[in-house]
């Protein structure tokens, strides 16, 4: 089997892919390829047609398939060249790719990778929720392919586990079709999705949201016929008393986005276990020379604005090492305290302006950012508010750093 040779491979063609395409071609990379299993471009977008994308990046506001496809003109425009169709079996450490379609086996080498295949959705297996195994139980993204893509109802009278923004846009693309979603239930104390989509989509349509609950039964030999749900403690286990049953035939789980990573693993690429994405340096650089990842596959987004602006960001780095086989060394760890959860990048190198993404653990107001080096504030900054479900952004100016020293972001009350 011959080789394939390409400057730089994309692996995955929706929001992330198709905006690092794009960008590369723009600063001068004629040989891509973007590799996509679906039969289109588009990723999960082709299936979100709710508005509300695009006022960060176009500064208007379009529905899903509307914002892929101004990217996907772009792509075509460029005459940037795609496989559809098509998986991706197998990425080494030594940049090979390995993929099958229906014409076959083919091997590229490339000289970059561009790793943007998105997250999926943890699924009912990964709950352990008791009970038999009827149909009429679906992730909300499942769910929202039927409804959207296939024109088909799911159920008439529904529930909904957990507060994720796609279970909460559900349950209004539900209502709307003319079923009943009697409720959302969510294991934590604060939602989870962002907080205009807890009022568009559940206060404006009545619908009720339980915090501290979860299914704890599932009942129902064929089709579901109910669940059983129970009021949980701060250590989410079932509360002894409080179980009531609610009959349904429907219930949508919405209960987290999980990084898209098996092929990373496959190419000796490093995992965070915070965020179950790459390891990665402030060119989104992985561990692997000369593999980067953006987007949904390094860390879960609440826009998709923000996952094509990181990919357009990851292109000036890609294009810098096409060109020179390297890129300069970034030794600067960032840690956190136990108010953060996570910061993209991870590494950083001290010799340019730095912008950090974080998300906090818990929700808080009234808060200063402080960013420490060699015990001393380098960085500070008041917060009104962070909340969990919304990412946080900070510009770190390349003269604030003293030293190569690692540097750590707190939060203090």
């Amino acid at each position: 089997m011959a080789v394939i040779n390409k400057d730089v491979i994309i692996v995955g063609g929706g929001a992330g892919g198709l905006a690092a395409a794009v960008e590369l071609r723009k600063q001068g990379i004629e040989d891509i390829l973007i590799i996509e299993r679906e039969k289109e471009l588009g990723g999960i977008l082709r299936q979100c047609i709710h508005d509300g994308f695009g006022l960060t990046r176009f500064k208007e506001t379009l529905s899903g398939p509307e914002y892929a496809q101004r990217f996907i003109d772009e792509v075509d425009k460029l005459g940037i060249d795609y496989l559809t169709d098509t998986t991706v079996l197998e990425i080494t450490s030594d940049k090979r790719i390995t993929s099958v379609s229906k014409d076959g086996l083919k091997e590229y080498q490339a000289k970059a990778i561009v790793l943007t295949m998105g997250c999926r959705e943890r699924t009912r297996g990964a709950l352990s929720i008791p009970g038999s195994r009827p149909t009429g139980i679906y992730t909300a993204g499942v769910a929202q392919m039927y409804v959207n893509l296939k024109n088909t109802m799911v159920g008439r009278d529904v529930m909904i586990l957990g507060s994720g923004d796609i279970g909460l846009i559900m349950a209004r693309r539900l209502t709307l079709e003319g079923a009943n979603v009697h409720a959302v239930f969510a294991r934590g104390d604060t939602p989870r999705g962002l907080p205009r989509n807890v009022e568009q989509c559940l206060n404006d349509y009545n619908i009720p949201l339980y915090l501290s609950h979860n299914v704890t039964q599932i009942h129902g030999k064929n089709r579901l016929e109910g669940i059983t749900i129970s009021e949980v403690g701060k250590d989410n286990a079932p509360i002894p008393g409080t179980e009531k049953y609610y009959p349904c035939d429907t219930l949508i789980l919405s209960v987290g986005l999980i990084p898209e990573n098996e092929l990373s693993l496959k190419a000796g690429v490093t995992l965070d276990n915070r965020t179950k994405g790459a390891y990665v340096d402030e060119n989104y650089q992985t561990n692997v020379e000369g593999i980067f990842a953006a987007g949904n596959v390094l860390h879960v987004h609440d826009l998709v604005d923000f996952v094509s602006i990181e990919a357009e960001k990851l292109a000036d780095a890609v294009v810098e090492y096409v060109k020179n086989n390297s890129l300069p060394e970034c030794p600067i760890v960032v840690e956190t305290d136990k108010m953060i959860n996570y910061t993209i990048p991870q590494k950083i190198s001290g010799n340019r302006d730095v912008s950090l993404s974080f998300r906090v653990k818990k929700n808080v107001k009234n808060v200063t950012l402080q960013v420490l080096q060699d015990g001393e504030t380098i960085y500070k900054k008041k917060l009104k508010k962070a909340i969990t479900s919304e990412m946080e952004q900070i510009r770190l100016k390349k003269d604030l750093f003293k030293s190569r020293s690692n540097i750590k972001v707190v939060i203090t009350v």
